[in-house]
């Protein structure tokens, strides 16, 4: 990956992360500034792309099962995610900011770890374990019903290698 798509990918993430994260340093208070967002956890699938080609190596195009664990009392959730379809398996566990901005529908941005189920196979997220930002949205478009969007960029994602890897998400899932 080129260091100036880097750049611009880090630029995006931090923009996100900190509009997610700014009310809880400004004293607003959540009910009167931000509309009600989504709340609920979820389980869901669906496809995975890694974007980022390496050593002459195509990205890798799968899928994934994503979840969230609702934390009620904060507006942060936890979340997981196996990215499947490479010559190995991503497992992404992270902490997410979650940014209300409609009914039903959230912006997110975290951070995580990658652990790569076999070290050197390639994955959409890279080759190796890796720390990984993630920034995305979700909105519930029927009561038990979301759509998930999102963007993971493995930071140092590549053996013998510093480039980091990007792999984008889509799926449905059942909110419970």
């Amino acid at each position: 990956m080129k260091t100036l798509n880097l750049k611009s990918m880090i630029a995006m993430l931090s923009a996100v992360s900190l509009a997610a994260i700014a009310p809880l340093f400004l004293g607003v208070s959540p009910a009167a500034a931000q509309p009600v967002g989504m709340s609920g956890s979820y389980v869901g699938a669906g496809i995975s792309a890694g974007v980022t080609s390496h050593n002459g190596e195509d990205g890798q195009f799968g899928g994934n099962v994503q979840g969230r664990f609702d934390l009620p009392l904060a507006p942060v959730s936890v979340r997981g995610a196996l990215l499947f379809g490479g010559d190995a398996v991503s497992i992404v566990p992270s902490v997410t900011a979650d940014l209300p901005i409609a009914p039903n529908t959230n912006l997110y941005a975290g951070v995580g770890y990658s652990f790569v189920t076999d070290e050197g196979s390639l994955t959409q997220l890279g080759n190796r374990n890796s720390v990984v930002l993630s920034a995305g949205a979700e909105t519930a478009v029927a009561r038990n019903i979301v759509i998930y969007g999102d963007v993971k960029l493995g930071i140092d994602a590549f053996r013998n290698s510093s480039d980091s890897a990007v792999a984008l998400q889509l799926g449905a899932a059942y909110r419970f």
